[in-house]
């Protein structure tokens, strides 16, 4: 039996631990300002018996005055008349007041708490005003008993009820000679309710502390916390303009040591895709000449049919050549970022498409620019538009904006994309038709590119199939 309770105790425990993730907050900002309350609170419900303490001994206050006074007043009549010393006890003596001679107490008279200390100490002030003179006094057994006479606990205290306190106490008067008291005097009355200095001391010590910390670790963890969320946000940035400004090295030394080792990555990073570019650029202008060789040799062929597809064959080893280097040079650009008018953008894109033949309507107009780089904007918008027209026959483009951008959609009448792939088409070389045909599709970089360059200009890039049958393009930019 006791097995079987230990076990359902411990998955009980387990079952409890696990849903406590739940009620932790996900940011290390909200983590850390749980920590600092929830350490607040248990260091000041480990200190609340300071409150009890009070309350007690505020309990005992009253009684202990009016026994001093009594008692003061005995001792100064045995000072006047040191005889008649008996007779005094007689007259003052009662069930809750018995004094009476006793020898001289035997030193340490008792060990006391730091509440019977404070009540010893009280008594002697009060005596020793009421007589004007030093008194030698041992406070025997202190204690505070509540309406039915056992010791006054927390529900005693925090009741609107009077208390009793017990003394027992040695006392020595002018001549010499000892008195033992054992009194009980109630508590009387009390100018505050005590729920009254409960709820003080919550809402002073708990509440008022609480707030205090609160607004202390809003402040402490948010100054902490910037730094790792400039980095975030560097880092987001970072994967749409590889060439944006570096991070600033200030703040405290670890942020610093981060800012620079960020800063070295970015580095390193454009370092790396600018040498790969100029591999991809020296092999493609390697390439030409052998392929500007076959081309001349193939113009030699003299059966026309064997001709006609070699000379296919080397112009899509030309347009290959040629895209895989606009892949490979998308991601950056040594254009100077500057104020790009889409509208006419749009407009040369629209003219030189419909030179060829190809229908493209433009409606709206965007009433500021963008800050971008127009050869690489320009080319994000032309593989969008014939990605349309190779699919579609025929393209219209709605051109609006926000407050903060500009939304330029791509629509065509072809036959859309599954949803399941309309992600899967930015990956590179990717291609709905599985062969390598220009004239089916391309080489599956255009929309790679496409997007490469919206995030290069902090912009976005989405696909999405039209209610009514085809594909939409959607590229936002921020606006200028």
């Amino acid at each position: 039996m006791r097995s079987l309770a230990q076990t359902g105790y411990r998955s009980f425990v387990m079952s409890m631990l696990k849903r406590i993730p739940r009620f932790i907050p996900d940011s290390l900002f909200g983590r850390l300002v749980i920590i600092l309350v929830l350490g607040t609170l248990a260091a000041q419900m480990a200190t609340s018996s300071i409150w009890f303490d009070k309350r007690h001994g505020q309990a005992l206050e009253i009684p202990t005055r009016l026994i001093g006074t009594r008692l003061g007043d005995i001792l100064q009549m045995v000072r006047r008349q040191p005889d008649q010393l008996q007779t005094f006890i007689d007259m003052v003596g009662g069930p809750q007041f018995k004094v009476r001679l006793t020898p001289p107490p035997t030193l340490p008279v008792a060990s006391l708490s730091d509440a019977g200390r404070a009540t010893e100490q009280l008594l002697r002030q009060v005596i020793e005003a009421r007589t004007g003179h030093p008194v030698i006094l041992y406070l025997r057994q202190l204690q505070l008993l509540d309406g039915s006479a056992a010791p006054a606990g927390l529900a005693a205290l925090l009741s609107a009820s009077g208390t009793l306190g017990r003394f027992s106490l040695d006392v020595q008067v002018a001549d010499g000679r000892w008195l033992q008291v054992d009194a009980e005097e109630a508590q009387g009355w009390t100018s505050n309710d005590p729920w009254d200095l409960v709820l003080d001391y919550v809402v002073r010590i708990y509440l008022l502390r609480i707030g205090v910390v609160v607004l202390i670790a809003l402040l402490a963890v948010r100054l902490v916390i910037a730094p790792l969320n400039r980095m975030a946000r560097a880092a987001q940035a970072l994967g749409k303009n590889l060439h944006r400004e570096p991070l600033p090295i200030d703040g405290p030394q670890e942020v610093r040591r981060a800012a620079e080792a960020f800063n070295a990555m970015q580095q390193r990073l454009i370092e790396t895709i600018a040498e790969r570019t100029r591999v991809v650029a020296a092999i493609s202008h390697d390439l030409r000449s052998p392929i500007t060789r076959m081309r001349l040799r193939a113009e030699l062929v003299n059966e026309e049919p064997l001709r006609d597809a070699l000379c296919r064959d080397i112009q899509q080893m030309e347009q290959m050549v040629a895209s895989t280097l606009d892949f490979a040079s998308s991601s950056q650009s040594n254009e100077a970022r500057q104020t790009v008018d889409v509208n006419s953008l749009v407009s040369s894109l629209q003219a030189n498409l419909e030179d060829e033949g190809h229908p493209v309507q433009v409606l709206g107009q965007a009433s500021r620019p963008v800050s971008g780089y127009p050869r690489s904007l320009g080319r994000c918008l032309q593989n969008l538009m014939e990605n349309g027209l190779r699919y579609g026959a025929q393209v219209q483009v709605v051109i609006s904006e926000t407050s903060h951008r500009v939304r330029i959609v791509i629509s065509d009448k072809g036959p859309g994309i599954p949803e399941a792939m309309l992600e899967q088409v930015f990956e590179p070389f990717f291609r709905l038709e599985s062969s390598r045909n220009q004239g089916t599709g391309g080489y599956g970089l255009g929309l790679s590119i496409a997007r490469s360059v919206a995030e290069a200009h902090d912009g976005t890039l989405v696909l999405s199939n039209a209610p009514g049958g085809g594909l939409q393009a959607v590229l936002e930019l921020p606006a200028g």
